[in-house]
């Protein structure tokens, strides 16, 4: 049960960071959006390695299979899954702001909701890979380093979920309406994490090639999004400082506790 209640802690990180909403200012300090920004790619960086990359190679020496090909083969599907949908659904880029009246806003407002949502598919696609293959037993996973990856997840949507909410409120949306488009924009993780592990029980030898499509898409996310934005405009090197400081924190909980 209380591996099962793991999936609901990325969620409980997106939620938390969206009720920043209630305590913080309409707008974010720029300064402040890019530590967040890179604080986030680092993490969800060190977690495609130490969570999913390396599981996923363990787990496919285990089935006698070379190393390298499902963790090649599936990061690249991820990369290209996430390259698809990023061209078939409309979204805004997390710090893109266009007001040209109500309907601009409303419209703005939408397409930041589905910006953060699109992000958090392949973190939910993560943390449910990672707990099938504690449940199996699997030697290249752990119970403890699924519920770090769970843990480390929802450290990055703290930012993501402030950075989603804060906007709409300065659009003039109401604080509380704020804070659920936030939160619902998580409700993705937990129902592609149950989801991913309803179909991981029923194909185990796949298993090293969702970790490595989950690692995919998780640094497609990174490079695509997150990176550039924490890089832009001034004071760059506040975004990289965010990116070595979540990476260092990520790669300690992985190594450290899982």
């Amino acid at each position: 049960m209380a591996l099962w209640m793991s999936l609901l802690i990325p969620f409980t990180g997106t939620a938390l960071g969206s009720a920043m909403v209630f305590f913080m200012k309409d707008k974010i300090n720029p300064k402040v959006q890019k530590l967040l920004l890179g604080f986030a790619a680092g993490v969800m960086f060190a977690a495609s390695i130490w969570s999913l990359l390396i599981p996923s190679m363990d787990m496919a020496e285990e089935q006698k299979i070379p190393t390298w090909f499902p963790a090649v083969t599936g990061f690249l599907a991820g990369i290209l899954f996430l390259l698809l949908l990023d061209h078939l659904i409309p979204h805004l880029h997390l710090n893109s702001t266009k007001p040209e009246g109500i309907k601009a806003k409303l419209k703005n407002s939408t397409m930041l909701v589905l910006a953060v949502t699109l992000h958090n598919i392949p973190e939910g696609m993560a943390v449910g890979v990672t707990l099938a293959g504690a449940m199996i037993g699997n030697i290249g996973i752990t119970v403890t380093g699924a519920f770090v990856l769970a843990i480390g997840i929802a450290i990055q949507n703290f930012p993501e979920g402030a950075i989603i909410s804060m906007p709409l409120k300065s659009e003039g949306m109401s604080k509380t309406k704020a804070f659920l488009y936030g939160a619902l924009s998580g409700i993705v993780e937990p129902v592609g994490a149950i989801i991913t592990i309803l179909l991981t029980n029923m194909v185990v030898p796949v298993l090293p090639y969702l970790l490595s499509f989950a690692a995919g898409a998780m640094i497609y996310v990174v490079v695509e999004e997150l990176i550039p934005e924490s890089q832009e405009g001034e004071h760059s090197d506040i975004g990289t400082i965010g990116i070595a400081i979540g990476f260092a924190l990520m790669m300690l909980l992985d190594v450290a506790l899982g």
